[in-house]
């Protein structure tokens, strides 16, 4: 049985609890389809070549078609010659997305917080504040972990928190819409507001 570690507002241990049965005996696949659909929708799509017909110039025939020994050519933006079109380029056209349903989204980060539960690092918080907004406050509280790339999942970010943790550089904070199975699996800890993980329990 997984279990996630109970902190208080300092970030002190105070207990664990045993994540719900639903968490267990999931397909690990769905988190593989969330995590390719993930990443392919993120895709900047930006990798464009031209053909021959999109390459500026070209539209005198370089050398006559016979006499001189050679190959025959119609333009210098053949693909053949340096700074010619390209053949099965790439092109900003393509569509990457990627669908996934639902009930696969869901399943798939209630994978990836069970495992994190079994490695020990999935941290339920009562509060998740740093009224001081200074960012070595935020720091202190990373350090207990003991390790890097945490990921801090707040309810509602407040002003000051937000100063305190946007300049960490093995830390980020973030609300409940912007968590995934994606954000929880590749971060070493997870730590999530009690109010936002009640929710998370309570759907699905």
């Amino acid at each position: 049985m997984s279990k996630a570690i109970v902190l208080n507002e300092k970030f002190e241990q105070t207990g664990e609890i045993e994540l719900p049965k639903k968490f267990e005996g999931i397909n690990p696949h769905n988190l593989y389809l969330y995590v390719k659909a993930y990443l392919a929708n993120s895709r900047a799509n930006n990798a464009h070549t031209k053909t021959r017909g999109e390459v500026r110039g070209g539209g005198r025939k370089p050398w006559q078609q016979k006499g001189r020994g050679g190959a025959r050519a119609g333009s210098i933006r053949s693909p053949l010659f340096v700074g010619g079109g390209v053949v099965f380029g790439p092109k900003n056209t393509r569509n990457y997305t990627q669908k996934i349903n639902k009930k696969q989204k869901r399943k798939a980060l209630e994978f990836a917080l069970n495992e994190k539960g079994k490695e020990g690092a999935l941290f339920i918080v009562d509060k998740i504040e740093v009224p001081s907004g200074k960012t070595k406050d935020a720091n202190a509280l990373v350090k207990k972990f003991k390790r890097s790339d945490v990921v801090l999942v707040k309810e509602k970010i407040d002003e000051k928190s937000d100063l305190a943790f946007r300049n960490l550089a093995d830390a980020i904070l973030i609300e409940p819409q912007s968590f995934n199975a994606y954000l929880a699996s590749v971060a070493r800890v997870v730590v999530i507001e009690k109010p936002v993980w009640e929710k998370i329990v309570k759907e699905g």
